[in-house]
């Protein structure tokens, strides 16, 4: 009854793959399958939404592929297997598998004999491809939370960000073992993240000679897959009161793997499943199991700039506001509408957002093009509100505090591997913000020591690390954008601004500007920013500006072009720059003003900024 419901079910996947059309009428999934023979692709996905769509739908089937994903994932491979066409290009030669695949069917291997089970060839070392079911596009995803032990076995979508990854390892899918005596090829296929090798042939020569053959595994004739694992946690504003975020371990296989970094938030479906404990832990866990999640596909909800492709829509939106002559001032006044005033300060955000191209020497010398903002400034101001929403807007960000952090907890710490159990460095917030943006808030509630940890991130943008004999520097090339109060909780006049700042001439120097934003009383912009406020509270938006904000996404998709024109300073202007700065340090030494210095990272910080104002104003 099994066998007929699979060959009825794997009659079904045949007639899907091969009679589903696209929007444009083609066969979707038979030019995949040409693709997939020409070693074009590596990967199949059967989407869910295309079985919907199907026309000769079956409303069982549908229901059976969501609840069983895993055995459902074999019959469409095994369906695959026999509509393979043949490959109409010539592709590269993957030399160790092919050549021990004819030689396999040049000696008949693969009917060696059909009666041992272990002799004969398993599907899964003849195929090149691997098959993954997608999830349903519409419906809102699950947080970790919803999904309960009736999931199990099911196809489930949920969102979260993704904390740690583990390095990518080869997983042993079929193992592959020589007898010593009979020279038989022994197959055994592996299901699980263990397994037991075998060690005597269990061929019929074998037996009949009564010889307990030797078994020798070939590892260059075995088959391995990509494996990797990872971390996803839930969002902060999927936690209930009083609670700690979940998270649920995820197996990334084959051409999923380095598809996430730590940071990133993603939504994955997957087919969830139980793992039993082993060794000690499986004493004391007895009847209970682990859960995991073996992804099936990954989507991203903010892309990274380099990787952001602009749909229609976008490109015409971008074109329209490119035309513009005032687009400087509607992107800056679109960053953060809500909050009234601080044009300047919303215009050195976007400055920050867009970055400067990096410069790199022939002789391997890096000038970073990163922008590093400090908002110092009375309470009260929006400080923290501003950080946040540039965190949301950018497509790689991390906030955090500065009396919750440490210097281990921004830079790298060491801690032992859960699955191979050796000492490894874990990313801190500065690591996992590379190319993006790092905030820290309360930066001037942090202890000395702590704060000393980003000198070299904020001008060598690495982190160097000598712990636990690993010696090693991680990429760091993250914008900081630092939030403080002054020395004595608000700013003092009568006091000089190096007395009110309280901050280290070496780290005020790495900082490429410093806004002062005080609260001064005044009674029209007092009035004007206490309707604006009102008008927020009570309509749940931002009063009307002349024209629409923009939404975030299409600020994204702006910044992403921006950041692909690469401008330099005209030859007319460096004399004049350098002849500036010059007399500037010049008047400097004149005045003797102990609070008031200019070095040379004065001059790259205008060198950057100014190639950013070209940036959005060229394009």
């Amino acid at each position: 009854m099994k066998n007929l419901d699979f060959n009825a079910d794997k009659a079904l996947a045949k007639d899907f793959l091969t009679n589903f059309a696209d929007a444009y009428g083609e066969p979707k999934y038979l030019k995949l399958l040409q693709d997939v023979s020409n070693r074009k692709l590596r990967s199949i996905q059967i989407e869910l939404d295309d079985l919907v769509n199907y026309k000769d739908l079956d409303e069982e089937f549908l229901q059976r592929v969501t609840e069983n994903t895993r055995r459902y994932i074999s019959i469409f491979a095994e369906a695959i297997d026999e509509l393979m066409p043949e490959p109409t290009e010539v592709f590269p030669v993957d030399e160790d598998r092919d050549i021990l695949m004819t030689q396999r069917v040049d000696d008949g291997a693969d009917g060696a004999d059909n009666s041992d089970p272990l002799q004969k060839m398993p599907s899964e070392i003849k195929r090149f491809f691997e098959v993954y079911i997608k999830a349903f596009s519409k419906g809102t995803p699950l947080t970790i939370r919803q999904v309960k032990a009736s999931n199990i076995g099911q196809l489930v979508k949920i969102s979260g960000i993704i904390t740690r990854c583990s390095d990518v390892k080869p997983l042993m899918q079929v193992a592959v073992y020589t007898c010593e005596d009979c020279g038989f090829e022994i197959y055994q296929e592996v299901t699980a993240r263990v397994f037991m090798p075998l060690f005597e042939c269990p061929s019929s020569r074998c037996k009949i000679n009564k010889a307990k053959g030797n078994l020798i595994l070939q590892l260059r004739a075995s088959k391995f897959l990509k494996f990797q694992e990872a971390r996803i946690q839930e969002l902060a504003e999927h936690v209930p009161k009083g609670h700690i975020p979940r998270s649920l371990t995820v197996h990334l296989r084959g051409e999923l793997t380095r598809k996430v970094a730590p940071g990133d938030v993603v939504e994955l479906s997957g087919i969830f499943l139980p793992i039993p404990y082993t060794g000690f832990r499986a004493m004391r866990a007895g009847l209970v199991a682990d859960t995991y999640l073996e992804a099936m596909s990954i989507i991203h909800f903010k892309k990274k700039y380099e990787e952001y492709e602009l749909k229609d829509d976008e490109q015409e939106k971008i074109e329209r506001l490119a035309e513009d002559g005032d687009i400087y001032n509607k992107l800056a006044r679109s960053i953060a509408p809500e909050i009234f005033g601080h044009e300047d300060v919303k215009k050195a955000l976007l400055l920050l957002l867009v970055g400067a191209p990096h410069r790199k020497l022939s002789d391997g010398m890096k000038i970073r093009g990163d922008l590093h903002i400090c908002l110092m400034g009375d309470p009260g101001v929006a400080k923290s509100q501003l950080l946040k929403h540039i965190i949301n807007v950018a497509p790689r960000g991390v906030y955090t505090t500065g009396r919750g952090s440490s210097g281990v907890g921004l830079t790298a710490a060491v801690q032992k591997d859960p699955v191979t159990n050796e000492m490894v460095l874990e990313g801190g917030a500065l690591v996992l913000a590379d190319m993006g943006i790092c905030a820290i808030d309360e930066f001037d509630k942090m202890e000395e020591s702590d704060r000393t940890a980003i000198h070299e991130v904020m001008e060598q943008q690495t982190v160097s690390i000598a712990k636990a004999g690993i010696t090693t520097s991680l990429n760091a090339r993250t914008a900081v954008l630092a939030a403080a109060n002054p020395a004595w909780g608000r700013y003092d006049l009568r006091r000089t601004p190096a007395e009110n700042i309280n901050l280290p001439p070496a780290l005020l120097s790495r900082f490429d500007l410093l806004w002062l934003i005080l609260d001064r009383a005044d009674m029209d912009s007092d009035l004007e920013m206490a309707r604006h406020v009102v008008h927020v509270h009570q309509n749940l938006e931002s009063p009307s500006f002349g024209f629409t904000p923009l939404e975030p996404s299409v600020l994204r998709a702006y910044i992403s072009a921006a950041r692909r024109v690469v401008p330099s300073v005209p030859r007319e202007l460096e004399e004049y720059i350098a002849t500036a700065y010059a007399s500037i340090r010049q008047d400097e030494a004149k005045s003797n003003a102990p609070h008031s210095y200019t070095t040379v990272r004065t001059l790259l910080s205008i060198l950057r900024i100014s190639i950013k104002i070209i940036c959005n104003c060229r394009h």
